[in-house]
């Protein structure tokens, strides 16, 4: 189901996944005019199941989604589909325009559109990725716990991602590619875990009957493996965002780029809030659902002083 998309809203909410969802929900309930726009791309859409949510524990993601569209609905919210192409600052609020040519405007704006995973350009591994290749032992280490996991190097996050993954299987093999070399101290640690570590690029990922079978090496060896883990670089999603003057930028951490927001969601841009993946990069679905529904409280309450300062204007003539 598709909504009409309106004119204007008091909040337009750009994504709809976990935050951009929880965000409107907020806002519906609080009895705001508010449109959810989502361009049907969601991080976590290859996987089988969102892990670690709890009273959800399991649920596909297509089905968590659909069951929050249904929600925001509900109280009266606008789910559209759409991909957003701008925005920027227009008559006091915002305008917001949409790939097919249609703009709606808003006095808030709330950006919630996630991140794009990277990563290394091995044939074999995006195919894989959200089922045979994973990058959170939290949200998929269950699932392929005691299988042979190879980890694919992508950097110095790779030894953190290594030692963590021994939590789930005694059977690992880290794949430097070229691009780690651990120190000394490090191959000491995976010595004492039984970890082994094979050095040289990797040519590409075996599969049969689409099931990874391996780690094929550019030497022409053959490392046996059931499943893979890769730290990718998180992007964020938001190439729209530079008519609002805002930018992504370097995370602090190193590990890809994110739209700097404070802990409310508040951008440096008044009237532009943001929540979820687009700007803490290491949310997990709980996490992101909840600082969507913060960032919906906080405009609310914005909004409420704004009208409240309008009626006192108007007493007052």
């Amino acid at each position: 189901m598709t909504d009409e998309l309106k004119d204007r809203y008091d909040v337009v909410v750009i994504g709809g996944g976990a935050a951009g969802l929880s965000g409107a929900l907020m806002l519906a309930r609080a009895r705001r005019s508010v449109a959810v726009i989502d361009a049907g791309e969601p991080r976590n859409a290859p996987a089988e199941g969102v892990h670690g949510l709890l009273g959800r524990e399991g649920m596909p993601p297509a089905e968590l989604l659909e069951r929050g569209r249904g929600e925001v609905r509900q109280y009266g919210g606008h789910v559209v589909s759409g991909t957003v192409t701008g925005a920027k600052a227009l008559d006091g609020g915002f305008c917001v325009s949409l790939e097919d040519g249609r703009e709606v405007r808003a006095r808030r704006v709330l950006v919630t559109t996630g991140v794009t995973d990277r990563m290394p350009d091995i044939p074999g591994l995006r195919e894989q990725w959200g089922r045979g290749v994973v990058h959170c032992p939290y949200c998929h280490g269950w699932e392929i716990q005691g299988q042979a996991i190879g980890i694919v190097a992508t950097g110095p996050a790779s030894v953190h991602q290594t030692l963590l993954f021994r939590q789930w299987s005694a059977d690992l093999v880290l794949f430097t590619n070229e691009v780690l070399e651990p120190s000394a101290e490090e191959l000491e640690k995976f010595a004492a875990l039984g970890i082994r570590v094979v050095n040289g690029p990797i040519a590409r990922i075996e599969t049969a009957d689409d099931a990874i079978t391996g780690v094929r090496l550019a030497s022409g060896e053959l490392v046996e493996r059931q499943a893979l883990t890769v730290a990718t670089r998180p992007e964020a999603r938001a190439g729209f965002i530079g008519g609002l003057g805002l930018e992504a930028v370097e995370h602090p951490s190193g590990m890809g780029e994110h739209v700097p927001a404070d802990p409310m969601g508040r951008s440096e841009v008044p009237g532009v809030w943001l929540a979820g993946n687009v700007t803490d990069l290491m949310m997990q679905v709980g996490n992101v659902a909840a600082a969507g529904a913060m960032a919906g409280a906080q405009i609310n309450m914005e909004l409420v002083e704004e009208d409240t300062a309008a009626a006192l204007a108007a007493y007052r003539e």
